[in-house]
């Protein structure tokens, strides 16, 4: 049984009339499956506290009008202005069948490691999320990397270093275990650079010709 569950009810209208089912506080939402799809809709805050703790990435019990279905995620329209939910689009699934989602990737451990106690470097990361396969009860929260063995600035965590759960595998085959998950960068070198570089721009500029074509004068 998932974790989270959600309520929702059948609905008829589609088109320009979903701003009035907006308006009541109802989220229009379809559920795609082996059958056509269904249009549904649900209360508007405890959807968004469901979507909230599910995301992408776990599955949610669904109660279709009394006929339970579980689903996943597979994208939420988000108003551009108001940043309100308008539509979801969730994807069936059966409890035994392998399916894929988007998962958060988290780095644990930076705090522990020479790299940021003893030489105050900093990390960057440059892949958030990645794409699993897993049966729905197997879909993991977030895939963590480890970063407690940092110490050089050139050390760098790659995909091969995240950590998979029992039963879960990355959808991506062709996806290069060496590419860079998050690198470190010294922001006292980088400041000092940005410094240096400050300084030379400014003694460049005091070498441009003034607008008669002579060099500003000295002051005494």
């Amino acid at each position: 049984m998932a974790e989270y569950k959600l309520t929702l009810e059948k609905r008829e209208v589609t088109g320009k009339k979903l701003k009035a089912l907006r308006a009541t506080g109802m989220i229009p939402s379809v559920v795609y499956g082996k059958d056509e799809p269904v249009m549904l809709s649900s209360e508007y805050v405890a959807t968004e506290k469901v979507l909230n703790g599910a995301g992408y990435h776990s599955p949610i019990d669904l109660d279709m009008a009394g006929k339970s279905q579980l689903a996943i995620v597979k994208n939420v329209a988000i108003d551009p202005v108001s940043r309100k939910i308008m539509n979801i689009e969730f994807q069936a699934v059966s409890e035994s069948a392998v399916v894929e989602a988007t998962t958060p990737v988290v780095i644990v451990g930076f705090e522990d490691s020479e790299a940021s106690k003893i030489y105050h470097f900093a990390l960057t990361q440059s892949i958030e999320e990645l794409d699993v396969k897993a049966k729905p009860a197997d879909l993991p929260k977030e895939l963590t990397v480890n970063a407690a063995a940092l110490k050089s600035v050139e050390d760098k965590l790659t995909v091969a270093d995240i950590e998979l759960p029992a039963g879960v595998e990355l959808a991506d085959k062709e996806l290069d275990s060496e590419q860079v998950v998050a690198s470190l960068y010294d922001p006292a070198a980088e400041a000092e650079k940005r410094e240096a570089e400050g300084t030379t721009e400014a003694v460049d500029a005091a070498d441009v010709p003034s607008d008669n074509g002579s060099k500003p004068e000295e002051t005494a």
